[in-house]
């Protein structure tokens, strides 16, 4: 199964979302903030980012643009997780180079299914 990088900055959210893709059989990387996710983007280079949009320091946003101005994680599809369910927040999350959008609390037979066509895929959005 496809490594998987999840950036999320609240310890609970952490556990919960490795257990669940560590119990499909994904090998997953766990950081805490978005320095920490950029160096291991460049390190693990994963077959998917899961990013938290609401990290302190850098946010979520930046993150993603950062990983697409790097050559190096340019192409590694990222789907953000974020509490954020205003109207513009998907388009937003589109924008700053996110492939897909999932809201918390987290569905994840609608998480998995997504993680399946982007690792599947490679990154294609699938707004």
């Amino acid at each position: 199964m496809p490594k998987i990088l999840v950036i999320e900055d609240t310890e609970n959210n952490r556990i919960i979302i490795s257990r669940r893709l560590k119990s499909k059989g994904h090998e997953v990387h766990l950081c805490e903030n978005a320095e920490q996710g950029l160096l291991a983007a460049r390190e693990l280079l994963p077959a998917l980012i899961l990013m938290d949009i609401g990290l302190p320091g850098m946010d979520g946003w930046s993150a993603c643009r950062a990983l697409r101005a790097d050559p190096g994680t340019a192409g590694i599809p990222i789907i953000a997780l974020t509490a954020h369910a205003m109207a513009g927040d998907r388009e937003n999350a589109l924008a700053s180079g996110c492939d897909d959008y999932e809201t918390k609390p987290i569905d994840f037979n609608a998480l998995f299914a997504k993680i399946d066509t982007l690792t599947r895929s490679g990154s294609t959005t699938s707004a």
